[in-house]
């Protein structure tokens, strides 16, 4: 599944010259964490989000420093956080190091980016232009596909197996050698050793989301002896 299957095409945007007043109204009442920044051809700008605007109360509540703090404190780099801080307009406060996304980008890379970089959503760009917006909340909706899309699923016991072995490779921590799994109308049976409770939480996850498993019976124990180990 891509990017732009579950992007939200809505042209909510401000200009540069739009009052930071105009934009929290606008955030508030159509329950948005943000808004693009557009100029006037259209090209994107930066982002205003809550965080930005919540900046405002956030620095009035920090301590003013001591005199020998500021002695050594970048003054240009204090004055560009007041600056953007108490700006009065979009153009004032936006964030512009965007983290962003082209639209025929899979889920799974939009996911990464919205983890790996705290944020909630992701402008979605198509040459360089921006077409929709990519959340958290809609990226939870390629977790649930649609049924037909489970046509496909693994219909034998020999199949649930392969596929199960084959996501097990992609896994590092899924190393499981002193492991041997069967398939039995659908039940998987897991017997021998688990590396450790993570280890049996994962798998278990990672076997239950195979299509066609009806049912995980795990036998396995915690881990093989020490000698076992050794070897």
């Amino acid at each position: 599944m891509l990017v732009r299957d579950l992007m939200t095409t809505s042209n909510i945007s401000v200009a540069p010259s739009v009052p930071v007043a105009d934009i929290v109204r606008l955030l508030a009442d159509r329950g948005l964490s943000g808004v693009p920044v557009l100029d006037a051809d259209g090209a994107l700008l930066g982002m205003v989000t809550e965080t930005d605007l919540l900046r405002r109360l956030a620095i009035a509540d920090e301590p003013k420093p001591g005199w020998f703090r500021r002695l050594f404190a970048d003054q240009d780099e204090a004055a560009e956080r007041y600056a953007r801080a108490h700006g009065a307009t979009a153009g004032d406060v936006m964030t512009t190091e965007l983290i962003t996304v082209e639209e025929d980008s899979s889920v799974e890379h939009a996911a990464h980016l919205l983890e790996e970089h705290k944020v909630r959503r992701l402008p979605v760009l198509r040459e360089g232009r921006l077409v929709g917006m990519v959340s958290r909340g809609d990226l939870l909706r390629a977790l649930f596909p649609p049924a037909v899309a489970t046509a496909a699923a693994p219909s034998s016991d020999d199949a649930i197996r392969t596929a199960i072995e084959a996501e097990m490779r992609r896994q590092a921590w899924a190393d499981t050698p002193f492991l041997s799994i069967g398939v039995q109308d659908g039940v998987v049976e897991l017997h021998g050793f688990h590396r450790s409770p993570a280890t049996r939480r994962a798998l278990s996850a990672l076997i239950a989301e195979i299509p066609g498993v009806v049912r995980i019976d795990d036998r396995a124990v915690e881990r093989p002896p020490v000698g076992m180990m050794a070897r």
